[in-house]
Order: C-alpha cells, then sequence, then structure tokens
C-alpha cells in the first residue's frame, strides 16, 4: 500500500509538470480562453472515447453518478476558462502563484466533506500559503484583473477534486474523464452558439495554434486528466492539492526560460512565492514523519 502511494505520488509530480507547461501553451496559444478550452476538452474527449473503445471499457454508469461526474464537468470547464483567461490578462507567473492557496482552501474543506480530523500542521502550511500569496498580491496589484479570474479558478478547482475524491470510488478514471469531458465540451458549445461565435471562422486556426492544441489536448489533458484522477485511489485530496503548489514551481522556471518573465517580476513576488514553496517542502517532511512514526 506504501508503495503504491509512493508510485502514485512521483506519477502525480510528472503530471503536474505537465499542468505548469499547460499554463505556457495557455500563453503561447492565440486565441481566446473559451474557445481554447472547447478545443482542449473536445480532442481529450475524442481521444478516451477511442482508447475506451479499443479496450472494450464499459462506460454505462448509473443515473445519479452520470450527474454528478456532469456537474464535474461544468466545473472544471469552468475552472479552464478562467485559467486560461488569468494568463491572458496577466501572465503564467501570478496565476499560477495564486493556484497555490488551493491547498489552503483545502485543508477547511477536505475535513467537512470528507469527515476526517482537522490536522493542525496544514492549517499552519495552509496560513503560510495564504501569507506568501498575500505578499504577491501587494507586489503585483497592476495584475489584478488576472489575479481575481485566478482566484475564482483556484476555488472551482477545490471543489472539483473533492468531488472527484468521491466519485473515484464509484467508478474508473477513464470512465469519469469521458463523462466529465463530454458535460465540458456540450456546456462550452452550449455558450458559444449563445454568443454566436460558433461559426467557420472559430475552426481558422493558424498552424502553430493548432499544433499547441493538440499537445494541449492529448498530453496535457487526454493523458493527465486520467492519471491526475486516479491517483486519487492512493492520495487524499489535501495529498494532490499541496503536489499541486509544485505547478507554480515548474510553471515559473519554464515561464521565465521560454517566456522570459521574470523582467516583469518584483522582489516581493519572489518572497511570496519563496514562502509558498518552503510551505510545501515542510508538508512533504511532516507527512513522511508521521509515516515513519
Amino acid at each position: 500500500m506504501q508503495k503504491n502511494k509512493l508510485k502514485s505520488l512521483i506519477h502525480f509530480h510528472f503530471i503536474v509538470f505537465i499542468f505548469g507547461f499547460t499554463a505556457i501553451l495557455g500563453s503561447l496559444i492565440s486565441i481566446d480562453s473559451l474557445s481554447l478550452v472547447w478545443y482542449r476538452m473536445s480532442i481529450a474527449f475524442l481521444v478516451l472515447v477511442i482508447i475506451a473503445l479499443m479496450l472494450r471499457i464499459n462506460l454505462r454508469v448509473k443515473k445519479d453518478i452520470f450527474f454528478q461526474m456532469f456537474i464535474a464537468g461544468f466545473l472544471i470547464s469552468l475552472h479552464w476558462i478562467t485559467f486560461f483567461k488569468a494568463i491572458k490578462v496577466s501572465n503564467v507567473s501570478i496565476t499560477l502563484s495564486v493556484l497555490s492557496l488551493g491547498a489552503f482552501i483545502t485543508s477547511f474543506l477536505e475535513p467537512l466533506i470528507y469527515g476526517r480530523k482537522i490536522i493542525k500542521y496544514e492549517i499552519l502550511l495552509g496560513l503560510v500559503v495564504f501569507a506568501g500569496t498575500f505578499l504577491i498580491f501587494q507586489s503585483q496589484m497592476h495584475f489584478y484583473e488576472g489575479i481575481i479570474y485566478a482566484l475564482i479558478s483556484v476555488f472551482l478547482s477545490v471543489v472539483f477534486a473533492l468531488m472527484n475524491g468521491k466519485l473515484i470510488e464509484k467508478s474508473s478514471a477513464v470512465v469519469i474523464s469521458i463523462y466529465e469531458l463530454l458535460a465540458g465540451v456540450v456546456f462550452i458549445t452550449i455558450t458559444l452558439l449563445f454568443l454566436d461565435e460558433f461559426d467557420s471562422n472559430f475552426f481558422d486556426l493558424s498552424d502553430l495554434d493548432f499544433l499547441w492544441i493538440l499537445i494541449l489536448g492529448i498530453v496535457c489533458t487526454a493523458y493527465a486528466y486520467v492519471v491526475s484522477v486516479d491517483v486519487l485511489k492512493h492520495l487524499t485530496p489535501y495529498s494532490t492539492m499541496i503536489s499541486i503548489n509544485m505547478e507554480p514551481v515548474y510553471g515559473i522556471v519554464l515561464a521565465i526560460i521560454i517566456l522570459d518573465e521574470n523582467q516583469n517580476l518584483s522582489y516581493g513576488f519572489y518572497i511570496g512565492f519563496f514562502m509558498i514553496f518552503c510551505s510545501i517542502i515542510l508538508n512533504g517532511i511532516m507527512k513522511l514523519k508521521n509515516k515513519n512514526q
């Protein structure tokens, strides 16, 4: 069991690295966030359906579970829309830093939903993350619009993670992912039709955008999405969320290397980010210490 947890944690960190690269792709792709998420979810949905048919996976689910999956799919689509919107109106570094608040929010919500005891050091480390995020806010307030979108995005991701923690007990990761992605595609398609934006121009993509979108849909979504759901069998939502806090580390390093974003960041940002990073390391040390005991 411990071996499965360690394997899942290592695998999940690789997925988090991919999530960090997802933010880079969001900056590189020129289309708006709503269209971007439609393409991302549509491609991932088609890939997973083909895999399910090849492996003869039974896609039948009970009506109540189907409804829960559609709600979760609606939430993850909104999370991705606000996530990419935050990147486009601010930058990758600001958006990913705000996502670290997820652990702080989860440390309060998970005990209520899962009925486990509140762990004091989780609250303390969550407060450190909150303080670090506050420093980032103060130093980068000219990106206030992106910060607001990122805050909405992180709240949606927490609720989504908690819902999937329950759903994985009732169905497989592939089945859950297929229905959640389908729900997102349906929701965004209806929205695009309502906005009268689902026309021939919608499918007019540059070659580079098409390449980035394929990578985003297949590698960063179809593959990463299923694994991130599947590891919930061995990791608690808080453990996954604190691991997701490594996404800013990977993403910001990539943003500095690829997008040269360090020119737009202040000392306050780096101090706040360092506090967030230290809380992640301390959480890992505390969890390892508790397991050894």
